[in-house]
């Protein structure tokens, strides 16, 4: 069976491309190694995105966006993808149990936590090292924490952990954050959260759980030790796009090379979401790319290309 479209990756660019594909008369396969929302299911509280006067949860969301597509007929499929085969006018892609093919395709795989690389960060993960704030901020109740970052997910990060832990240090290499200008207000008008402004994260330090963040002052030089029991790393993320990398450009940091449009530069192959070149990667933009790299997938060429090679 060939499908008219296939989509890699159920986040909020994997969900809404399968919407818009469903709504367009598609038959649409959505596949997803793990469970559908991506990161924005793990997401606490989600207080940006149109339509919700009040706070809605990440992982409410994201069931309301996969049910929203299901019912609308696309099939979505629990596999991991393990190859790509992109160039030819069918498009294939392989997973750990089937092969599947399409006339179109639309990549949706996302980003994944980018690390820091410092000594102790890969021995202590798990052990009050996280890349994810709303997964494991629960476990550090009453204790003392770090965050590391200067952009929205690192502040976001900091104001939650500031419900229940009894310190929050933001350690950022800038004199200033990047983060939106009334998150860092609302962040420092609380008082068990502290700014370590121009500084750099030297070391993670811990015999079997972390104990300490050693920072160094960009400016002195002088270093540093702050106590504390959990470190959540927010510095940016790296794009889930090596079993692709060969076949569409990509950026220097493997993002891929796609404007507006979400087309790449392959016929028939779109992207969306934060696997994309972009200056902003919040669920509102990978929802806007969704519904454009489904409207790709309805263009009338892939569609042509994939029968002739069919008929051949």
């Amino acid at each position: 069976m060939t499908y008219d479209v296939i989509i890699a990756g159920a986040g909020p660019a994997g969900l809404t491309a399968a919407i818009y594909a469903c709504r367009g008369g598609l038959n649409t396969l959505v596949l997803e190694r793990a469970f559908a929302g991506g990161q924005m299911a793990i997401s606490h509280i989600i207080d940006n995105y149109p339509g919700f006067e009040n706070e809605v949860t990440g992982a409410a969301l994201a069931h309301s966006m996969k049910l929203q597509a299901q019912n609308l007929g696309a099939e979505i499929i629990t596999e991991e993808i393990t190859k790509f085969e992109l160039q030819e006018p069918v498009k294939k892609i392989t997973t750990t149990k089937n092969t599947y093919q399409a006339k179109a395709v639309i990549l949706a795989m996302g980003a994944s936590p980018r690390k820091l690389g410092v000594k102790g960060e890969d021995a202590l993960i798990g052990a009050g090292v996280s890349y994810c704030a709303t997964c494991d901020g629960a476990f550090f109740r009453g204790r003392d924490v770090a965050v590391v970052g200067g952009g929205n997910t690192a502040v976001e990060d900091a104001l939650y952990l500031a419900k229940f832990c009894s310190k929050v240090y933001v350690v950022h290499r800038r004199d200033q954050f990047r983060a939106m200008k009334g998150m860092v207000d609302a962040a420092a008008k609380l008082p068990n959260i502290e700014f370590v402004l121009s500084h750099t994260p030297e070391s993670i330090n811990g015999e079997n759980t972390v104990e300490s963040l050693t920072v160094k002052d960009v400016n002195t030089g002088k270093t540093k030790d702050l106590a504390v029991a959990g470190i959540f790393i927010a510095v940016g993320q790296t794009p889930k796009s090596d079993l692709v990398k060969d076949q569409v450009e990509t950026d220097e940091a493997g993002f891929i090379k796609a404007d507006e449009s979400c087309k790449t530069n392959l016929p028939g192959v779109s992207c969306a979401g934060d696997i994309r070149t972009k200056r902003m990667r919040q669920i509102v933009t990978a929802v806007a790319d969704g519904a454009m790299a489904a409207d790709n997938s309805l263009g009338i060429d892939c569609v042509l290309q994939a029968a002739k090679a069919q008929e051949q």
